[in-house]
């Protein structure tokens, strides 16, 4: 077994490594056309991109630490019968319940999959899981709050809530009618048997610690999950920068407000900026009046489920399939919701 982990811990970090050089590749090519696009000097481009980097993972970070806070104490004071307790028994009501999770745990798109992961370890179904994983970001009390700032009572922050419940319950039915766990979670985000059996009791239903050892362990699975996670953060970052340096918002902005083309725009925007959901509202107020209504909700309701940076921090809990169905289905269902309104709602 401690051969099999080391073997484990050795392929990751060569997984890692790898990683790190392509996207390191890929930012020097990003780059490098930025340059020749652009017509500014390599310094100047360069300059953009940190500014850009930093002011992206300066932002991320502090929820990603918050994010592994709350999956330390999960990991310590949680059990498996306190999650079958309060998830129900009957799929579709368990995965509506995943919609509105958020609330217990209030974490943006960066906090959230530190959180989920310790979830899936202590037996949450893997769909409900995936739908708290989707709307979490923006059904929580803190993006609730700054929505209502930026937008007021109307029909950008009633949109932005219905239509994120509505994306996150059919993918989690998705997933809830047509997957299993282990073809969906990398291995060490399913939960824990004894002796490596699903036959066997979970490892989890065990006695509660006492607070000052939980607190102490919380303490160690938080800083662990910080940089297990972390990783794939500063990846994400790194490639939201360079993106943004070569597609420049001016750019995007002439596309155009067509019910079509404007939502497209607005979804790559969203993916491209990887902008932390609890201040997005804001960036997507500036749009008001050059964008379309739909493809303003689009921004708001597709970018906080996938950006690049939360999509290199899904490789660390699923398999690579999953994540790009995890993409797909938010991207495609957005889609259609920002294309109707545009063509049928009048606001």
């Amino acid at each position: 077994m401690q051969v099999r982990s080391q073997s484990d811990a050795d392929m990751r970090r060569l997984l890692w490594r790898g990683g790190l050089i392509l996207a390191g590749l890929a930012v020097a090519i990003i780059l490098a056309l930025a340059v020749l696009g652009t017509g500014q000097s390599a310094g100047t481009i360069i300059e953009i991109f940190t500014t850009r980097f930093l002011g992206t993972f300066i932002e991320a970070v502090p929820f990603l630490l918050l994010g592994a806070l709350v999956a330390g104490l999960i990991d310590s004071f949680l059990t498996a019968d306190d999650i079958a307790r309060v998830v129900p028994r009957n799929p579709i009501l368990a995965t509506i319940t995943g919609a509105f999770l958020g609330f217990a745990f209030p974490v943006c798109e960066c906090g959230v999959v530190p959180v989920v992961r310790r979830l899936f370890n202590k037996g949450l179904p893997m769909w409900v899981g995936i739908t708290f994983l989707l709307a979490a970001p923006v059904i929580n009390p803190i993006v609730l709050v700054s929505t209502y700032v930026a937008f007021g009572f109307g029909p950008v922050l009633i949109g932005r809530f219905v239509f994120t419940i509505i994306v996150a319950i059919g993918a989690g039915l998705v997933f809830a009618l047509g997957a299993r766990p282990q073809d969906v979670l990398q291995p060490r985000s399913l939960m824990p048997v004894m002796g490596g059996s699903s036959d066997m009791p979970p490892l989890h239903f065990v006695q509660r610690k006492t607070l000052a050892m939980g607190m102490g362990d919380a303490m160690r699975s938080a800083t662990n999950e910080f940089f297990e996670m972390g990783r794939y953060l500063v990846l994400g970052c790194l490639l939201a920068a360079a993106m943004q340096t070569l597609v420049t918002q001016d750019v995007l902005l002439a596309l155009g407000r067509g019910p079509i083309i404007s939502v497209l725009v607005m979804q790559t925007m969203a993916f491209v900026l990887s902008v932390c959901s609890t201040v997005d509202s804001f960036l997507a107020l500036s749009f008001l009046g050059t964008f379309t209504t739909g493809s303003i909700i689009t921004f708001l309701t597709f970018g906080p489920m996938v950006d690049i940076k939360s999509t290199l921090m899904f490789m660390g809990v699923f398999r690579k399939r999953t994540v790009l169905y995890l993409i797909l289905l938010p991207l495609l269902m957005t889609l259609l919701i920002g294309v109707w309104l545009n063509l049928n709602v009048v606001f």
